[in-house]
């Protein structure tokens, strides 16, 4: 089975794609983190790439790699550091551990190149990303929203989404 660590994989990355990582800036946790992260600081293990060489790495990871099942795109909202950061999750054809990388866009902008036209399985979860976040995939070839109806405005997974009040409710009283 592949077995292949973080600290590989960046290193296999900056071996034979020298452009495509970046080297992140610590994050501001207000709260405290999960699995014993300094609440200050807090610097991933994983490999995060540039936005614009996104498709490269990922594409890397399955062709090069084996890594060929995209098994998923999470979104964290790092309010406080006005970014997003995208964490796609990779499994080997062969089984064994995940693989995970990263990029991180500003919150003002939240731009990413799509992996749909050559990863037919991200189509769902870019438009999740989309209709939740706001995160605009470009490329995409039918960015719509995927839960919410068209006229919703806003963007319901964002930390800065009221918490309280729903205009939608009652709104024909």
């Amino acid at each position: 089975m592949a077995r292949l660590s973080a600290a590989e994989l960046r290193e296999r990355l900056r071996n034979d794609l020298p452009a495509a990582l970046v080297e992140p800036a610590p994050l501001n946790l207000k709260a405290a983190p999960a699995h014993g992260a300094q609440a200050a600081g807090f610097i991933t293990t994983d490999a995060v790439v540039a936005p614009e060489r996104l498709v490269a790495a990922a594409l890397y990871l399955r062709d090069t790699l084996g890594y060929a099942y995209l098994s998923d795109i999470a979104v964290v909202d790092y309010l406080a550091d006005g970014l997003f950061e995208l964490g796609y999750r990779f499994y080997h054809v062969e089984g064994g551990p995940s693989l995970v990388i990263k990029t991180r866009v500003p919150r003002e902008t939240p731009e990413v190149p799509s992996l749909t036209p050559v990863w037919p399985g991200a189509n769902f979860h870019e438009r999740e990303a989309f209709d939740l976040y706001g995160i605009i995939f470009t490329g995409h070839p039918f960015l719509r929203r995927i839960y919410l109806w068209d006229e919703f405005e806003g963007f319901p997974m964002r930390k800065d989404f009221p918490k309280q009040g729903d205009k939608y409710i009652g709104a024909d009283e």
